[in-house]
């Protein structure tokens, strides 16, 4: 069982930065890949980006070169750092831990945890 817990979400001009966290807790976290979500209003879930538990990433192509993930093992932490936010960014921000192997990681079907979602909005 692993429970993931949320943070750094908030209200943001276009253009600012703005990074999330995701605090893991449980057995073995190290073991498990972890995914970035999205969900906007009348949106469906998408997917956003990903680390392995090795430490591959693996970033959504609409947000390539804004957005960033990365792990901090010691600290069971996973963080996404956006820059250069857009309005169309506006959502609720889920991470999401998963501990099958050769599975893709963009398909929320393929976690087993979630954690609560923080929203990001993004406006002027």
């Amino acid at each position: 069982q692993v429970q993931l817990v949320e943070s750094g979400g908030g209200m943001v001009q276009p253009g600012d930065s703005l990074s999330l966290s995701c605090v893991a807790s449980g057995q073995n976290t190290r073991a498990y890949s972890m995914g970035w979500f999205r969900q906007a209003l009348g949106n469906k879930r998408e997917w956003v980006a990903a680390i392995t538990w090795g430490g591959t990433t693996y970033t959504a192509d609409s947000v390539k070169d804004r957005f960033a993930v990365s792990r901090d093992n010691d600290k069971s932490m996973f963080s996404l750092q956006m820059s250069s936010l857009e309005p169309e960014d506006t959502a609720v921000y889920y991470c999401a831990a998963t501990d099958l192997r050769g599975v893709t990681l963009a398909r929320a079907e393929n976690y087993q945890y979630w954690g609560q979602g923080t929203q990001v909005t993004v406006s002027s």
